[in-house]
């Protein structure tokens, strides 16, 4: 029987030194981070390359203010005493709501996902009612509630709900079924279970629907506050938007950027300290 090919001469055979070398470990997983310096060198940018074509004349400040002429008009606002007074409003509305509406939608969402009744009777409730925008209903809470604070609070709530439930039994229905039933067979108390077991593994999908519902409140706050509303951004942007004061409208459009990267920082920071396990 033939031994194969001899290596040709000139050549060596393979070493047990090449034969045993390490293999490069390529198990990373996808874990991206996030670069601070990029984000804040594209805001630069973007800034800079704005406020020259407003310098040079290639954009028109009434249709488009540079960044200097938004400061200044921020600056107004905050000698005046108008910018608290705007800030402080809107943020009560927003705080108001979004906590009502997240409790309740926490709450409701936990039930559909752990009890067979709860999500018989209440899923086809939220499927029905989830798509109808918001917005729309705004008349009637005001019909309901009045013109005042609890109708733009309620449209908040409502808007806030859904995709709180949604989310929440989403991330209930997706916890490993295997893990409850270890619990159960360890003799864990159902309370264990829940704040121990399902509550932790739902948490992501639900710090997700954090940020939606966030995103949502800010939309309906600003919806809400250009009906009768005295103070708020949303008041801001619309008495700036009718006397066509397009540096205080577009200094009331940057609150509400500010508004939302603040509850996305904090919200990463909550993740950070609550997502730890994995």
């Amino acid at each position: 029987m033939s031994e194969g090919p001899l290596p040709k001469e000139g050549t060596a055979a393979p070493t047990r030194q090449a034969a045993s070398r390490a293999v490069p470990f390529r198990g990373g997983g996808f874990a991206p981070s996030s670069h601070r310096a990029a984000a804040w060198i594209a805001f630069a940018a973007v800034i800079a390359a704005w406020q020259f074509g407003s310098s040079m004349g290639y954009i028109h400040p009434l249709t488009l203010p540079s960044p200097e002429e938004i400061l200044t008009a921020l600056a107004d606002l905050a000698r005046s005493g108008d910018l608290w007074r705007h800030l402080s409003a809107s943020l009560g509305r927003l705080a108001m709501g979004w906590s009502l509406g997240t409790l309740a939608g926490l709450a409701v969402g936990l039930a559909l996902g752990m009890f067979s009744i709860a999500r018989s009777v209440g899923l086809p409730f939220v499927s029905a009612l989830f798509p109808i925008p918001k917005i729309a209903l705004l008349p009637l809470f005001i019909i309901w509630f009045g013109i005042g604070e609890p109708s733009k609070v309620a449209t908040i709530l409502f808007g806030v709900f859904f995709p709180t439930v949604i989310n929440t039994y989403s991330g209930v229905d997706n916890v490993a079924r295997s893990l409850i039933r270890m619990g159960q067979s360890f003799d864990m108390p159902t309370r264990d279970i829940v704040f121990k077991v399902v509550f932790p593994g739902a948490m992501p999908a639900i710090l997700s629907g954090f940020r939606i519902s966030a995103s949502i409140a800010i939309v309906l706050l600003v919806a809400a506050e250009m009906i009768g509303a005295e103070w708020g951004v949303g008041a801001l942007v619309l008495a700036a938007g009718n006397l066509m004061q397009t540096d205080y409208l577009i200094a009331g459009v940057v609150l509400l950027s500010l508004i939302g990267l603040t509850i996305g920082i904090v919200l990463s920071r909550l993740e950070a300290l609550l997502l730890r396990w994995r």
